[in-house]
């Protein structure tokens, strides 16, 4: 859908933990207590008063799949047909009524939902088709990264955030600001800017953009849809970078005060695709621990893995090494959270079903095909939701012993080209 804007670059799902174990056999289905919306507080996300911790996945392709209930084969389609935004401010209700699907059905299964406003990237649209439908009303259009600076652009994107925020759902019928299934909102997946790597000029785009998000809907949390690339507020932390800068600032931009929480992409294995596996994963951990000291310590706020995984287009892939490296990653990120503060959740990137070939990037994990790699998705929910339990019984910093992945640990301490380096 190269024409297309659409919203979903990143439909992640956070699954729901203390509903996630309490599916009912018979349908498939729970009957989730009154919802209410996930706060944050204290570092931490919050619900119904208690600590909130999560494991899930990303699944981009649902709105897709939704908007065409004849789909067998959930083959992609990439032509504009098929786009939720046709041109600024003419939208496609079918694509919308999919959309509406998929908040309807997460609602029912007591699943929460994180929905992306666009892209970066040229598929499904992204930025460049911004910039195209600039040019194309005649404005003076020097790159895509005019999408960060360009009054006519930016109102197109302010339009289309207007637009989804107020939309009001088909099924449920309840306005999507007003519908707790939602748990935020992501600016753009994966910002960058070629023109500024300091991270200025994104900078001053979030706090635009957050504070008009803010000033439609003030219930939901909102994220930049940042990977973690460091900028120039901290000159030391760019070595943690993994070679360059793309334009973000992970902290000036998770600093603005709309933005409830911070999120980090992880791809050690496109990144440093020379690398072996055990370089690959000693990048991973210090990624992650540059990220969680900086959201504990400077940011004050939560911190989620928002995409990781392993290709299987890397060399020497084997579906036993991507294991070994989630529950590497998992085990890691329990640790942190154990501490009792701002590490919450993860969304391995991706999970599809069978018959979806279309949809294969290398990433794509199907649990029916794989159930050593259900067991440890499920393991880390139960882990995460039993570490929850113990926050809520006990206040965020209370101690525990737990057996995951195999290890008992106690209290003490898209393919190859979206995933690009420059």
């Amino acid at each position: 859908m190269a024409s297309a804007n659409y919203i979903s670059k990143t439909i992640s799902l956070i699954l729901a933990l203390f509903l996630l174990l309490a599916l009912s056999s018979e349908a498939g289905r729970v009957v989730p207590r009154d919802l209410a919306f996930v706060r944050t507080g204290d570092s931490h996300f919050v619900l119904h008063g208690s600590p909130f911790l999560f494991n899930g996945f990303n699944a981009y392709w649902m709105m897709n799949v939704a908007s065409d209930p004849t789909e067998r084969t959930w083959a992609f389609s990439d032509g504009g047909d098929r786009a939720l935004q046709m041109s600024p401010g003419t939208y496609n209700e079918q694509m919308f009524q999919g959309l509406d699907f998929v908040i309807s059905e997460a609602r029912n299964y007591g699943i929460r939902l994180i929905l992306s406003f666009v892209n970066n990237y040229n598929d499904f649209g992204g930025r460049p088709q911004y910039a195209k439908w600039a040019r194309n009303a005649g404005a003076q259009i020097k790159s895509d990264d005019d999408f960060y600076t360009h009054p006519l652009i930016k109102s197109y994107y302010k339009n289309h955030v207007r637009r989804v925020v107020t939309r009001f759902n088909t099924i449920s019928r309840i306005a999507y600001r007003d519908d707790p299934t939602i748990m935020a909102w992501e600016l753009i997946n994966e910002p960058r800017c070629q023109v500024d790597y300091s991270g200025r000029t994104i900078n001053d785009w979030v706090q635009e953009m957050a504070s008009f998000v803010k000033s439609l809907d003030n219930k939901h949390l909102l994220e930049v849809g940042l990977e973690g690339f460091y900028g120039d507020t901290m000159p030391e932390r760019k070595q943690v970078n993994p070679g360059y800068q793309v334009g973000t600032d992970f902290i000036s931009n998770n600093l603005v005060n709309e933005i409830d929480f911070a999120t980090i992409h992880a791809y050690p294995d496109a990144w440093f695709s020379s690398e072996n596996e055990n370089e690959q994963m000693g990048f991973m951990e210090k990624w992650m621990w540059n990220h969680w000291q900086d959201a504990k310590t400077i940011l004050k706020k939560p911190l989620v893995i928002a995409e990781f995984g392993m290709s299987s287009k890397d060399s020497g892939f084997s579906l036993n090494e991507r294991e070994l490296y989630m529950g590497n990653v998992y085990r890691d990120i329990y640790k942190y959270a154990r501490t009792g503060g701002t590490m919450s959740g993860s969304l391995v990137w991706q999970l599809v079903a069978e018959g979806m070939d279309g949809y294969h990037d290398g990433y794509e994990i199907i649990l029916s095909q794989r159930p050593s790699t259900a067991g440890i998705l499920s393991r880390q929910s139960h882990a995460m939701r039993a570490l929850s339990d113990l926050f809520s019984s006990n206040g965020p910093h209370g101690s525990t012993t737990m057996t995951i992945q195999g290890e008992e640990t106690s209290n003490g301490k898209n393919d190859g080209s979206r995933k690009s380096t420059p």
